[in-house]
């Protein structure tokens, strides 16, 4: 009798551990296999990780890491010191959102548009640590610091370009050495969009290099970016028009530099299979549900 009743009680403990959050849509293993076979899908995570508190916690102990690194992960391996499974400034799901998000853009005391333009899910995205350098005045070039090409926005008159970065090691940086020396506020009531950390004017600090508007393609009043205390960089300019003359030429600012690993892992990055369809899906100046699943 005794032996019946420890086996029902083996039977409920069983029971139970399947209903525990180790098992199931809540295995971690499971989920890694099932966002492979999608090749990491960014809008099927984000609503996965939408449904509810244990999925999210889930997605960020491990599913957002795990797609920073299938997505990018030359950027990724040289942001984390070849240690992709450790912890990266801001959280791996600010990184997701950075990859792959354009967040948009309004005025600032430095940087005026008529309207304000929309955040929305980008099609691809282009990381290069060359194009980073530019964005470095000369005695920060040692920074490691990696930014996108400018998405585009048209407005009518001229195109608006948004842009956005992630440097390495930004605690021991020399850009935060130098804000920090120069004793640069941070600005009032302004935050990071991918991990709402306090954020410096990269224009009010004077730390703007002319390389940057080159790289743009930008005039050098008509641009504007920040960095938060976690390292990441957003910014916006206006894009001036180029004659193909112009553009074959290039900027002629680049220093020698290896981008061999950068363009690996723009072809990587590329979402065109993952991002069929509109990339804006915007209902109400808002995004349509998959906002959960990258809200920081």
């Amino acid at each position: 009798m005794s032996d019946n009743r420890s086996q029902r009680r083996r039977v409920n403990s069983d029971g139970d551990s399947s209903e525990s959050g180790d098992s199931g849509i809540y295995n971690e293993r499971i989920l890694i296999l099932v966002f492979a076979s999608m090749n990491w899908d960014i809008r099927t995570l984000c609503r996965t990780a939408s449904v509810n508190r244990k999925l999210r916690a889930v997605a960020r102990r491990i599913l957002w890491r795990e797609l920073c690194v299938y997505r990018a992960p030359h950027m990724i391996t040289a942001l984390t010191d070849g240690a992709p499974s450790g912890r990266i400034g801001g959280g791996w799901q600010a990184m997701a959102k950075l990859m792959f998000f354009c967040n948009g853009c309004q005025s600032t005391r430095h940087f005026q548009v008529v309207e304000p333009e929309p955040g929305h899910f980008v099609k691809t995205s282009r990381f290069s640590k060359t194009s980073g350098r530019s964005f470095l005045v000369k005695k920060c070039r040692s920074d490691l610091l990696y930014v996108s090409d400018p998405c585009e926005h048209p407005t009518g008159n001229d195109d608006l370009g948004l842009f956005r970065g992630v440097f390495w090691g930004f605690m021991k940086s020399r850009t935060r050495a130098c804000l920090i020396r120069r004793r640069v506020e941070l600005e009032e009531g302004a935050k990071c969009p991918f991990c709402r950390a306090r954020v410096w004017s990269m224009t009010a600090a004077q730390l703007i290099p002319k390389s940057a508007a080159r790289r743009l393609g930008s005039m050098e009043t008509g641009l504007e970016y920040f960095v938060c205390v976690n390292g990441h960089l957003y910014g916006a300019c206006w894009l001036v028009p180029l004659s193909s003359d112009e553009e074959k030429d290039g900027d002629g600012d680049d220093e020698d530099e290896d981008e061999n690993s950068s363009e690996e892992t723009d072809r990587r990055f590329d979402g065109g299979d993952y991002f069929h369809g509109g990339n804006q899906i915007m209902i109400n100046g808002s995004l349509n549900g998959l906002q959960y699943g990258l809200t920081a």
